[in-house]
């Protein structure tokens, strides 16, 4: 399974996914799912996949080939000229995958169903997040909810839903996602190590973070250990608040 959530905050945009893939408890892997680009001045991007990975490998894979082919004739990503129709090119290549190999996987009893998360930003516009769905439509993310989320989602959702809003900071929206992801690490064994993250600054038009943090970093562990302690530290304050009953 997975794990990846992204905020869309009037500072920015902050983007963090795990690395597991497992197709049963004695069938696991790494696999990166989060993938970025950029254009110096002129536009920053980020995908972050779940579901079938081979769905979600293919699609990643066309992108790619557009962009590194010098003969291709229509939009990459490196050329639409709007986040929106970015999320139309995604769309059509996700619904291009599952049309080909939909129909055999469900004959197997296997599904397709694949959902991608793609942020970013151009230059002149504001930072956009979007979630595109199997059948290649997909939704915005709004002022009223500034945030998306793939995979095992119900572990990490209570942190967000409580303290973030549109207003956050970056650095508020960095620890939220930690904190998510933390709770959903130590709840769910089919999400795992390492993870990667990425922030895109509002008006930046690149990445001020895009690093991958291993299992034994010091600091991640240290953070977890520390919201461990606050957790349990609020809960021993919960004694002094009006009963229940």
């Amino acid at each position: 399974m997975t794990y990846c959530v992204a905020l869309k905050l009037k500072a920015g945009l902050v983007l963090l996914s795990d690395t597991r893939t497992n197709a049963g408890v004695d069938n696991i892997a790494r696999f990166g799912k989060m993938f970025t680009w950029t254009v110096p001045g002129d536009r920053a991007m980020a995908i972050m996949t779940a579901g079938n990975l081979a769905v979600t490998q293919a699609v990643i894979a066309q992108i790619q080939e557009a962009i590194d082919d010098p003969n291709h004739q229509g939009d990459t990503l490196l050329n639409v000229p709007t986040m929106s129709r970015a999320a139309a090119l995604l769309g059509g290549l996700m619904q291009g995958q599952q049309n080909q190999w939909g129909p055999g996987l469900t004959g197997m009893n296997e599904s397709s169903a694949a959902t991608m998360i793609l942020a970013g930003q151009r230059a002149g516009a504001e930072p956009r997040l979007f979630m595109i769905y199997s059948a290649g439509n997909y939704i915005e993310a709004t002022e009223d909810t500034p945030f998306f989320q793939l995979g095992e989602f119900k572990y990490g959702k209570p942190i967000i839903d409580r303290v973030i809003t549109s207003d956050s900071s970056i650095e508020d929206g960095v620890t939220a996602c930690l904190v998510s992801m933390d709770s959903t690490l130590r709840s769910n064994l089919s999400v795992g190590m390492p993870l990667d993250v990425a922030v895109i600054p509002n008006g930046a038009l690149e990445f001020s973070v895009r690093r991958r943090i291993e299992a034994d970093d010091k600091n991640f562990h240290a953070f977890s250990d520390a919201w461990s302690a606050a957790l349990r530290e609020a809960f021993t304050k919960m004694r002094e608040a009006p009963k229940w009953s």
